[in-house]
């Protein structure tokens, strides 16, 4: 079970429509030029909503929710800051962002009245990809301020293949522990069965997979 205090920042516990969304909004950026952004957070349990929530009224610190109802628990709704040297909620990059957003029927919360969320952005469960767009490559998205958006078009893509060293442990006992790692993983609910999958078909590159033991380790608060 992931504490309430743990900030959730894979896309890949969004809804498939707002990974697309994000995804879109993502490579859009990326062609404007603005590589400097990264995710800071996607699904947010009604647990975690509730401990934003109390913030600033029950429990100490600066309000940062208006609403126990967000769409972040719903899987369709992601946040994002701007990397140094820029301030973290930049207003002119986050305006652009959304500006962006709004061509691609996104929803900003820089757009609501009363409670501006200049970092939030969501779509609905029927959101579609506006006619004239589409996803043009691998698009990779940052998760902190270390990266820089990234897209990667089909030639260069097919370079990065070849030249990502896939995980191969050449012992079949490290294999099959690793392997069962991953899978109680899964079963915990701690990351997606599609991590497990891309193992044990061969597409796991090394650099992903410690990534991944990370990203594991620190959800079950190790």
């Amino acid at each position: 079970m992931t504490s309430v205090t743990t900030t959730c920042r894979d896309l890949a516990e969004l809804l498939p429509v707002a990974q697309t969304a994000c995804r879109l909004l993502f490579q859009e950026c990326f062609k404007a030029g603005i590589k400097n952004i990264f995710i800071t957070e996607t699904y947010r349990s009604q647990e975690r909503q509730n401990y934003l929530y109390a913030q600033g009224r029950t429990r100490s610190g600066q309000i940062v929710t208006w609403t126990l109802d967000s769409n972040h628990k719903s899987r369709l709704a992601w946040d994002i800051a701007v990397s140094p040297p820029h301030s973290l909620y930049d207003v002119n990059t986050l305006n652009r962002v959304g500006a962006i957003a709004r061509k691609l029927g996104i929803t900003w919360g820089g757009d609501w009245v009363g409670s501006i969320d200049r970092p939030h952005f969501e779509v609905k469960a029927n959101w579609k990809m506006p006619t004239g767009y589409k996803l043009e490559g691998k698009i990779n998205i940052p998760t902190n301020s270390k990266g820089q958006v990234q897209l990667i078009v089909e030639d260069k893509l097919k370079e990065e293949i070849k030249v990502a060293q896939i995980w191969n442990p050449g012992s079949p006992a490290m294999k099959t522990e690793t392997e069962n790692f991953i899978a109680q993983a899964v079963k915990d609910g701690t990351i997606q069965e599609s991590h497990l999958k891309d193992l044990q078909n061969g597409t796991m590159t090394t650099d992903r997979l410690i990534g991944l033991y990370i990203t594991i380790q620190q959800r079950r608060g190790k």
